[in-house]
């Protein structure tokens, strides 16, 4: 009997599956984006915060879908660092935009999207990925993210464009300044997920319409700028995975209604979608 390991990861978190017969077994772990991170850097998070987990257990496959992964470079960083631990095994490394498509759409056509920690979407014809709207990444797009959308949500603290009520809430919830934004923005490690990470005032704040428009208008971005440059997007559903899509849904039926649109699937992470995917096919 195979055992599988399949992994999707982030830039802000990994969730690991290891499957063998009827035996499941999730575990997480922190982003493992080779944007950021060595060969040698996810060694070290995959030995101490998998590995110990898997115990004993050893996978006769390993399926990594990641952030930055459609590049064969940062592909190579990621499957040598596996290789490590799971010499033995057939290690299929490829972008995590591959696996939210066979996730949402499995060997059907569709329109894939992420909207996550970044953001990104291809048209999927049901084996491979056709079309890519350039992912990027947080500093020139990742539209519709919650890098994009937290990068608002300071802006409109920091040019006080917040009414006095939401910048009491701001000031209540983060208890920061403007220099230790400014210094968390451009000068420490992983600024995309400090900036994701203020996308919880946007949840917590809903109906406020500053807030409203600041959702609408950074997911109305992600439709302009990708889901219209497919053309196949006026004739098959819209799927969306990832915090933010699951987060905002209503936000995207109603955007989807607007520009007569059919709005799929819309979920949380893609493991379930990827755990049935690789049954099927290891059958």
């Amino acid at each position: 009997m195979k055992s599988i390991l399949i992994a999707d990861s982030g830039s802000t978190k990994t969730e690991w599956c290891f499957l063998e017969g009827k035996k499941k077994k999730k575990i997480e772990t922190q982003g493992l984006s080779p944007y950021f991170l060595t060969t040698e850097q996810i060694k070290e998070v995959i030995q101490k915060e998998l590995f110990p987990k898997l115990k004993n257990t050893v996978p006769d496959s390993v399926y990594f879908y990641g952030t930055g992964c459609s590049n064969p470079a940062n592909a190579a960083i990621v499957k040598k660092a596996i290789a490590f631990f799971y010499n033995r095994a057939v290690i299929k490394v490829d972008h995590d935009l591959m696996g939210a498509a066979k996730a949402l759409c499995g060997d059907s056509k569709g329109i894939a999207c992420i909207l996550g920690t970044g953001s990104n979407s291809c048209f999927y014809n049901g084996k491979k990925i056709v079309k890519n709207s350039p992912g990027l990444g947080y500093v020139l797009g990742d539209e519709g993210s919650g890098a994009y959308l937290g990068k608002k949500v300071i802006q409109y603290f920091l040019y006080q464009t917040f009414d006095e009520d939401l910048m009491e809430r701001f000031r209540a919830k983060f208890n920061t300044t403007t220099v230790e934004i400014l210094e968390s923005v451009y000068k420490k490690p992983l600024p995309n997920r400090y900036l994701a990470g203020f996308t919880s005032f946007l949840v917590e704040n809903r109906g406020h319409f500053m807030v409203e428009n600041i959702i609408e208008d950074g997911l109305n971005d992600f439709f302009f700028n990708h889901i219209y440059k497919y053309r196949e997007s006026w004739t098959l559903p819209i799927n969306f995975v990832g915090s933010v899509a699951y987060g905002f849904k209503d936000v995207l039926k109603d955007l989807c209604n607007s520009y007569e649109l059919q709005l799929g699937k819309v979920i949380k992470n893609p493991m379930d979608g990827l755990i049935t995917y690789h049954q099927q096919k290891e059958r």
